[in-house]
């Protein structure tokens, strides 16, 4: 409760007085025994004795009064800082060029390019705030590096006409430029290799850190960011140790887990020693892990995971892990990073439920899991999906299907094991049982009036279609998406199942093509093409009038047949039955 005599400044400040007003701001800035510590009251009565032109006034402001509260005040501060820094006030120029710079507020040249300058004294002066904007605002730190040149190019052109008053202006910048004490140099003694960004971070303000961190990591300079990183990530544990725990940001979870990964694969981790002081062991790794895990980062869950398990992602027990594992609270962290969308915690699932001391081991559940990390791009457990597939396929016939789907996977990653696979399993023959049929597509002559004749042809010519394929083949049911099942069993009974890849987006395309021609009709011998017999009489024809008018090479020697009448079953015509 105020006293009397806060009650007495209290009615002259309401009754305009100035001195008042300001002696009221004060207490309400500092606080008093009868008044408590208001900023936003304190601005309240400093602004209304800056009105009245009191110039401690404005430099109260200038001095405590930060830039949330000023940017949300009913009337415009800026005089008042402006009016601070115009006094020598370094912290006033810099909220001076936040409002006008950082706001985008609009303002006149000269008011801006004060800005300008304000905010470059406050960088030099060691201010991390002024250092921070122009990390963050290239096109500001342009404007203050082209103001700085002019002024340079103004002061060289002073010297040289002899205008001492320059030189006095000089001085007080440079005044200004070292009123924070224990500010680092100049940036024209500081190094070149130095920017505000790094200056920033080293002067303690966290987004700069991060931001640092985070050029650190992409460029992949593992010891710089080890350097950083380290004292933070002891310093979240150590906060972390306490009765109060807090919530960790975003920002400082991804720390704690980048910096126990590269601990852990030894990535820079000698350096980071070195920088510290000492030797980071495995119980500090694991209690960055701990924290991370506990803040839901997936990568620091699957390393707790695998720890409990005492194994590796691939099974392989951790040698000299001491202690036994505990699959249960292994199971329990790697679900928890698999639903976060990490494949490795799937396929670490899959080799727990392989595991023969696993009490609850169960084949079908490590396949299932094995298919999440699978379908989630893990190339590892592609290719084991494919290997698996294909070594059932007696128990189902479409499992060649799914085999080849999965080994396609693992190739398109680059996986030279599931490429040769495929080669084995999908292979395209080049003997003349499988091209003499689709060569004849460029020698029939006009298909116009047998369209579904044609595309058939096509299709032989593509994938390398033997005679009795090419007629009988069931384009829709064919079509599996990534590959061809040809399998003619049912009409040609000489035949085998095989697969053929879908290797090019071309192939793909025309197959699409293909299939939508083919998508009303029945591919049986009753729909409109015939039995095979019908079929294969209908390409005899073709092929006859094609020797005849000279346009079907002979299949010795890869010469015009002669015109004139063909021989039936002639082999080297490619029409034997």
């Amino acid at each position: 409760m105020a006293n009397r005599e806060e009650l007495a400044i209290i009615r002259g400040a309401r009754s305009g007085r100035a001195d008042a007003q300001l002696e009221l701001g004060k207490r309400y800035l500092f606080g008093s025994a009868g008044l408590p510590r208001s900023l936003p009251t304190a601005l309240h009565w400093l602004d209304r004795a800056a009105r009245q032109d009191c110039a401690e006034s404005c430099e109260l402001i200038g001095s405590h009064i930060p830039l949330d509260l000023a940017r949300v005040h009913a009337t415009p501060l800026t005089p008042w800082y402006e009016r601070a820094y115009d006094g020598g006030n370094v912290r006033a120029g810099l909220v001076l060029a936040q409002l006008l710079l950082e706001d985008g507020r609009a303002a006149p040249d000269v008011q801006r390019a004060k800005a300008l300058r304000a905010l470059e004294e406050a960088a030099r002066a060691g201010f991390a705030e002024a250092q921070w904007l122009l990390a963050r605002r290239p096109d500001i730190a342009a404007s203050v590096s082209a103001a700085c040149a002019a002024v340079v190019q103004g002061a060289a052109s002073a010297v040289r006409q002899g205008a001492a008053p320059v030189r006095e202006r000089a001085g007080q910048g440079d005044r200004r430029a070292v009123a924070r004490p224990g500010a680092p140099a100049p940036a024209s003694q500081a190094s070149p290799d130095q920017p505000w960004l790094r200056r920033a971070a080293d002067n303690g303000l966290a987004e700069a850190q991060f931001a640092l961190l985070e050029q650190s990591w992409a460029a992949e300079a593992w010891e710089d960011y080890l350097a950083r990183a380290l004292p933070l990530a002891r310093a979240l544990v150590d906060s972390g140790s306490g009765k109060h725990i807090r919530r960790l940001a975003p920002g400082e979870v991804t720390l704690l887990s980048r910096t126990a990964r590269l601990l852990a694969d030894g990535k820079g981790g000698a350096a980071a020693g070195a920088t510290a002081g000492e030797e980071v062991g495995n119980e500090e790794v694991h209690a960055f892990w701990e924290l991370a895990a506990a803040e839901h980062d997936r990568h620091a869950q699957l390393a707790i995971g695998l720890w409990y398990a005492r194994m590796q992602v691939d099974g392989a027990r951790v040698q000299g892990g001491s202690g036994a594992a505990n699959f249960k609270k292994a199971i329990r962290w790697l679900l928890l990073a698999g639903e976060q969308g990490l494949a490795e915690a799937w396929y670490a699932l899959s080799r727990i439920y392989l595991k023969p001391e696993f009490s609850q081991r169960n084949v079908a559940d490590a396949q299932r899991y094995l298919e999440k990390a699978a379908e989630m791009g893990y190339q590892v457990a592609q290719l084991e999906c494919g290997n698996n597939a294909w070594r059932a396929r007696r128990e189902n016939e479409s499992n060649d299907v799914r085999a080849v789907f999965w080994l396609q996977q693992a190739a398109a990653q680059g996986n030279a094991e599931a490429a040769a696979a495929i080669r084995k399993i999908a292979p395209r023959p080049d003997d003349a049982a499988h091209t003499e049929t689709g060569a004849l597509l460029g020698c029939v002559g006009d298909l116009t009036a047998h369209p579904l004749l044609a595309a058939r042809l096509e299709l032989a010519a593509l994938f390398g279609l033997t005679r009795a394929e090419t007629l009988l083949l069931d384009v829709a049911a064919a079509d599996q998406g990534h590959c061809l099942v040809v399998d003619i069993r049912a009409s040609y009974g000489r035949s085998k199942r095989r697969l053929v890849m879908i290797d090019t987006a071309q192939e793909r395309q025309t197959l699409d093509r293909i299939v939508r021609l083919f998508e009303n009709v029945d591919c049986g011998p009753g729909g409109p093409e015939g039995n095979y017999r019908q079929r294969l009489y209908r390409l005899r024809t073709l092929m006859a009038d094609a020797v005849m008018s000279g346009r079907l090479l002979d299949g010795t020697d890869g010469r015009l047949a002669p015109a004139g009448k063909p021989e039936r079953g002639n082999a080297g015509y490619g029409m034997a039955a």
